[in-house]
């Protein structure tokens, strides 16, 4: 079986023809300009990864929502368990850019991140 896919590993986007044996591993790649475009569709296809980039609710912040991501990629199955977990968190304390708010997160091995600053609400006991 055979399935195209666009590379986006540099900005060349190669045309990939993949080569599959059982549907889902990779037996030949094509179509590649350079040596990451297979191992980009091995990935892709074998064990795809995503970095989640999402909110979380905050409490006594100045805005009720705060973006977070994850530090590194997570196994693409694993995004609606995430997504459930990121449900739960409630963040209550300022936060600087960059700063864990769920260390290890469902023990993949990557934190859930701030990804901006976030001071207390105006009037609060902290200003």
């Amino acid at each position: 079986m055979k399935r195209t896919m666009t590379c986006i590993e540099c900005p060349r986007g190669c045309a990939l023809e993949v080569t599959l044996e059982n549907e889902w591993k990779v037996s030949a790649v094509a179509g590649h300009q350079c040596p990451r475009g297979e191992k980009y569709a091995r990935q892709e296809v074998e064990s795809p990864m995503r970095t989640l980039t999402t909110c979380v609710l905050t409490r006594g912040l100045e805005l009720r929502m705060l973006p977070v991501r994850t530090s590194g990629p997570i196994p693409k199955g694993r995004l609606p368990d995430a997504m459930a977990a990121v449900k739960r968190i409630v963040v209550g304390t300022p936060v600087e850019t960059g700063q864990a708010v769920a260390k290890d997160f469902l023990g993949l091995g990557v934190d859930l991140l701030a990804a901006r600053p976030l001071g207390p609400a105006a009037g609060s006991p902290a200003n």
